[in-house]
């Protein structure tokens, strides 16, 4: 059987999602999680991988097992097994058509920015930081000219093994609540370092130090040199995944400090 499982975890102190030789990625501690419950060696395949100090506040993942397990079992008998930081939300037994990263038609990021003079204390490496003041109009602006589809390569990290640059980004937008940013990020797909590169140039442009329509000329260049550097990813989170609607699946988390 098929079985997918919704979780959330925080990326300090894993080496990103994928599984590492020497076990350091939040799939390793998943798998060995899931294999304790099911009594044999388990893989699991997730929608997105998410690089080291990133977060996800939603990530889906599934499994195929032949252990005839409660659903429950899943999910408290795996958290059992979890480290601190990775916790399973809940649990579903789907088809053999469904698969967590190819069946997958839209994800979500969100990146949550202190823009405050004095750095985080409490929530370090839980959230970015700027310290200088950020327009969050002339940001919303500068967001406007990415949506649509794309050659994203001036947003794209080196080692990035994507087949092609071009995505559709369709949600691109920053709120400000009081000190915080919090900047929104919806595609098709994306890039490796993706986000974090963009929200390098759209600081920019919130900082003063490029108009607005600087990115639309980092856009249309597809020279990486010639952008911001990558931001930290202390901030960013996978939030949104969506699937066909017969999966009938959750699409986001809605027990998120940040929603």
């Amino acid at each position: 059987m098929r079985i997918v499982v919704g979780l959330e975890y925080r990326g300090v102190g894993f080496c990103g999602w994928q599984s590492q030789p020497q076990g350091c990625g939040v799939q390793d501690a998943l798998e060995a999680a899931v294999s304790a419950i099911a009594g044999e060696k388990t893989t699991v395949t997730a929608a997105g991988r998410t690089d080291t100090g990133v977060h996800a506040a939603f990530q889906v993942a599934h499994f195929d097992t032949d252990a005839n397990r409660p659903l429950t079992a899943w999910v408290r008998g795996v958290n059992s097994h979890l480290p601190a930081g990775v916790a399973v939300q809940w649990a579903r037994e789907v088809g053999e058509d469904f698969h967590a990263r190819f069946a997958a038609t839209q994800r979500g990021y969100r990146y949550v920015l202190l823009n405050h003079p004095v750095r985080p204390g409490l929530h370090d490496g839980l959230i970015g930081w700027h310290h200088r003041p950020l327009d969050a109009d002339a940001m919303n602006r500068a967001a406007a000219h990415l949506i649509g589809q794309h050659d994203f390569s001036a947003f794209r990290a080196a080692e990035c093994q994507a087949k092609s640059p071009v995505k559709e980004l369709r949600l691109a937008h920053v709120e400000r609540r009081g000190d915080y940013l919090l900047c929104d990020f919806r595609a098709d797909g994306f890039l490796h370092h993706m986000v974090r590169n963009l929200m390098g140039c759209l600081i920019q442009v919130g900082a003063g130090a490029q108009p607005p329509e600087w990115v639309h000329e980092i856009l249309q260049g597809r020279d990486r040199t010639l952008a911001a550097p990558t931001f930290d990813a202390a901030g960013l989170y996978l939030t949104h995944i969506r699937y066909p609607a017969h999966f009938a699946l959750p699409e986001s988390s809605e027990r998120w400090l940040f929603a």
